[in-house]
This record gives structure tokens, C-alpha cells and sequence, in this order.
């Protein structure tokens, strides 16, 4: 209580009753896969594709990764967390410095030295390296080592054996622009190299094929997808890669069933994320069923999975490539949050920058899929490439719809956020009242952005926190209970028009 001593007047500050809860983000990506640059197994945040290339390099051949982000901006995404793995990708991509072997000549057999050029753009055209006599009247063990290349020509006069000033490496690695050298495990007296010249060629890159583990990482270690746990403002999660693994025979149909098994995991783990899912490549409209319902057998709301593979202009190749849609969908996932709201579906959205699909289907074959929850890409004349389904991968029909699972993302991510002045509060009456206004508030704007159904307020949702949920025991717990209830928005998946046929002159009467 204020302590009044003195006459005069005093001001006091008191907390508003309500507490604003201000929603959060919707449309963050975060895509996993391979590229030929950047850092290894750390989420890195993109805000457009220029920031993407600067730090992770131009596309390189075989892999996904940028055809899906640039997808994903071109669509209207905006902020992405990409994680570079390693990858056969990776090490093809990047180059390697020349290098060379200066075998013993006692036995040539024997490398005496090994010959790095700086970098890979240490010269212009090819290094040689040439050993040769030295003057007459030298040591025994020395030798005349001149290196040659972009120009320029070193020569040193060393006594290879010998430590100190006069020795190879060390005038080498001081003062060499070109090359750096590093004496073998030979013996000293198998040191002295032979007379010859050998040219500096890139070594051939050492491949490790990525492995489903790669690509589900570890939160622990901060790898693969598991080290996005850390992030809480990812909302979608895509692995591009995991079939440029597969298509190219680095992973297989088990593999890849473990990959997104693993996604889907994480999401459902975090609760406020959804996979979006690719299906294996080339697939018929049958066999996509086939793999989703038998193979494959997802169940979950936390996941959608959409087919078939889109065609692109391929900037390495100038062709046009079919890729996973992962990316792209992402994008109009994050523009329709933008211009509709999260509540809507995000279906029936073109999908920009695509120039075909690399399967066709009919009304039919649509009519295999979509009750299996594969979200099919269309192709309609005049109205562009289209996404023509909404649904997840539950088989619970409260959870059938995208919209609906990423709408209680956001509320509970919202509420999860703007609530947290209400922790180690005096848990009364008082408070339960506080908590219900907050809430009402906002979930008010929410009925009115159109995300809830109803006439009035008490249609679209309720709050309660009373006795009856708050009993002493629960009190003496330490807790807090408050019901929410939400009337989602369903979408208007089938919309079917009745015509009757009248007879000629009949008058219609009210």
C-alpha cells in the first residue's frame, strides 16, 4: 500500500483489467536439404533469395534445396530457417584445392612431400611444381624446388633434411603465394624428392552418402530438422532433398519412409508446426495411392502431402526439371495467410512460377485421392496451375482440413505467448476474471477476421474459468484451468447447386 506522509497529491499506475494478446506469426519455413556453401547443421534465417544465395551459394546440380526456397519466396513467403547438411551434393559442388605428391627419390614409391595449392583460386591456369639439382658444391641433400603458375615463378634452394631457415616447408609456407607443402611420415633420410615436375590436380571429393539419420538429426546436437526445436516461430517444415537422396539411389523407399515419419514426429512434438510432405517421384495416380495408404500409412494431423511433382525452369541445367512441390506450397501457404488469414483454406491458389506438372489426372483419379488426403496440383485452362486440395493426413474428420489445425496453432501459440503475465499470479477469483477478459478480447478479433462461425460471440466460441473447473485441489495444485471453445470455419470443400426444371407457364406463389 502507497505510504502517505505528507499533503499533496500522488500518482499511482495500475495494470489495465486486460492484457492484449497479439497473435503470432503463421508463415514461417524451414527447410532441411543440401547446398554448396553455408554453415553445416545450424538453422540460418532468409528473408529473401538474394540473402539465400549469399550465404548458401547457387544451385548446384542434384539437389532441391533452391529450387524449393526460391519457390517458396516466389510464392510469398517470407521468412525461412534453412539447415545445410552434408552431402554427395555438397562435396561435388565445392571445389577443392590442387594438390600433389613429390615422391622419394630413393624410392618413388614413397612420398617425400605433399604440394596444396592456397585455394582453388590461388592461379589462373595449372601449378607445377618442379624439382630439380641444386648449384654445385651444396649439401648432399639439398635440392632446387621451383614452383610455377598464374604467372608467376618462385624458386628456393633448400636442404630438404634440415631443420631451421633452410628447410623446404618452412621457405615454402612463408613465403609461397602459390602453394603450401607438408613433409610424408617417410623417414628424414627419404626426403630428398626426385627429380621431376608434377602439375597440381583437384582431388577427387571424398562422398559420403546421407543417411535417413542425417536428415532427422538430433536435438541435442543441434542437427538435421531436431535442431529447429529451439525455434519456436517455424510453423512448416520441408526436406526437399530427401528425394534428391532418393532419385539418387542414396536413400531408399525405407529411407524415405523414416525421413518424414521423423518430420511428422517433430511436428506433432512441438505442436504449433506442420510437415508438408513429397511423394517419391514419377508415380501414377494408383501408385501414389497405393504408397500413401499401404506403404507409406500416415495418420496424422500435424501433416499434408501434395502430388505431383511441378516442372521449373532449371537455371544449371537451362532445362526444364520436375521437383518436389514442398517449396512452392510453403509459398502459398504464407500468401494466403497474408491475404486471407490462417483460417482459410489454402486451396484453390495458383502456384506461381511453375511450367507443368509431371503427372495429369482426371475427375476420376481426383476422386481416388483426395479422400486419402493427398492434396492434388492441377492444371485448369485459363485458370493456371492450382492447388485443388486442403486436407491433412488424419483419419480424424475434426482434423480433415489444414485450415483447422493451423488455426489452433495459432491460437495456441497466440495464447501460449500472450498469457505468460498470469504465471505465479494470485490464483482467486479475481484473476480467473482477468484471464477471461484477456482471452474474450482476443478471441473477439479472431470471430471477427472470419476464422470462427457464428452470428454472435456466444456462437463462435466461449471461455470459462470457474469453481467448477478450479476446485481447492486444483487450487492447492498450484493450477490453473480455463476451457476454450472454438467454432472453426470448415471449408466449402463440395459445393453442389440444385436445379429443378419448371413446367412451361406455371406461376411460382409464396
Amino acid at each position: 500500500m502507497p505510504n502517505y506522509q505528507s499533503p499533496g497529491v500522488y500518482v499511482q499506475e495500475l495494470e489495465a483489467g486486460v492484457r492484449p494478446i497479439e497473435g503470432v506469426g503463421t508463415a514461417v519455413a524451414a527447410f532441411v536439404g543440401l547446398a554448396s556453401d553455408g554453415p553445416l547443421h545450424q538453422p540460418t534465417l532468409v528473408t529473401n533469395w538474394s540473402q539465400f544465395t549469399d550465404t548458401f551459394g547457387e544451385p548446384v546440380p542434384g539437389s532441391y534445396l533452391a529450387h524449393a526456397v526460391y519457390g517458396y519466396f516466389l510464392n510469398g513467403g517470407g521468412q525461412a530457417y534453412v539447415v545445410r547438411i552434408g552431402s554427395p551434393v555438397l562435396d561435388a559442388g565445392r571445389p577443392e584445392p590442387p594438390r600433389a605428391e613429390l615422391p622419394a627419390a630413393t624410392d618413388l614409391a614413397v612420398a617425400a612431400y605433399t604440394v596444396t595449392a592456397v585455394s582453388a583460386e590461388a592461379a589462373s591456369g595449372a601449378i607445377t611444381v618442379e624439382v630439380a639439382d641444386p648449384p654445385e658444391g651444396s649439401p648432399e641433400d639439398s635440392f632446387r624446388l621451383v614452383v610455377r603458375g598464374g604467372g608467376r615463378e618462385e624458386v628456393y634452394e633448400a636442404v630438404g633434411t634440415r631443420r631451421g631457415r633452410q628447410n623446404v616447408v618452412t621457405q615454402v609456407n612463408a613465403a609461397s603465394q602459390l602453394v603450401r607443402l607438408a613433409e610424408s611420415a617417410a623417414e628424414p633420410s627419404r626426403r630428398r624428392p626426385a627429380n621431376a615436375t608434377v602439375a597440381l590436380t583437384a582431388p577427387v571429393a571424398q562422398q559420403v552418402a546421407p543417411r535417413a539419420r542425417d536428415y532427422v538429426g538430433d536435438s541435442a546436437d543441434r542437427t538435421g530438422f531436431g535442431g529447429l526445436e529451439s525455434i519456436e516461430t517455424i510453423t512448416m517444415v520441408c526436406v526437399p532433398d530427401l528425394m534428391a537422396a532418393y532419385r539418387a539411389g542414396l536413400i531408399d523407399r525405407e529411407g524415405v519412409r523414416a525421413v518424414q515419419t521423423g518430420m511428422i514426429d517433430h511436428c506433432e512434438l512441438m505442436g504449433n508446426r506442420m510437415a508438408v510432405l513429397d511423394p517419391l517421384p514419377d508415380l501414377t495416380p494408383q501408385q501414389v495411392h497405393d504408397w500413401r495408404m499401404h506403404e507409406a500409412g500416415y495418420d496424422s494431423r500435424f501433416a499434408a502431402l501434395y502430388w505431383p511433382w511441378i516442372k521449373v525452369h532449371d537455371p544449371v541445367s537451362g532445362a526444364t526439371t520436375p521437383i518436389p512441390p514442398c517449396g512452392h506450397v510453403a509459398g502459398v501457404w504464407a500468401r494466403n495467410d497474408a491475404t486471407r488469414g490462417v483460417h482459410k483454406a489454402p486451396a484453390n491458389e495458383v502456384v506461381r512460377g511453375v511450367l507443368g506438372l509431371q503427372s495429369d489426372l482426371t475427375r476420376a483419379e481426383h476422386d481416388l485421392l483426395n479422400p486419402v488426403g493427398i492434396n492434388c496440383v492441377r492444371a485448369f485452362p485459363g485458370r493456371g496451375i492450382r492447388i485443388w486440395g486442403g486436407r491433412t493426413l488424419s483419419s480424424d474428420p475434426s482434423w480433415r482440413y489444414v485450415n483447422v489445425r493451423r488455426l489452433y496453432n495459432y491460437v495456441e501459440s497466440s495464447l501460449l505467448t500472450g498469457t505468460q503475465w498470469v504465471v505465479f499470479e494470485p490464483n482467486d477469483k479475481d484473476l480467473w476474471e482477468r484471464v477471461i477478459r484477456t482471452v474474450r478480447s482476443f478471441l473477439f478479433r479472431v470471430w471477427q477476421d472470419g476464422a470462427l462461425f457464428g452470428d454472435t460471440v456466444d456462437q463462435a466460441f466461449y471461455v470459462r474459468c470457474d469453481d467448477e473447473l478450479n476446485p481447492s485441489e486444483v487450487i492447492e495444485a498450484g493450477q490453473l484451468v480455463c476451457e476454450i471453445g472454438l467454432a472453426v470455419v470448415k471449408p466449402a470443400e463440395f459445393v453442389v447447386f440444385r436445379l429443378a426444371q419448371l413446367p412451361t407457364g406455371t406461376a411460382l406463389s409464396e
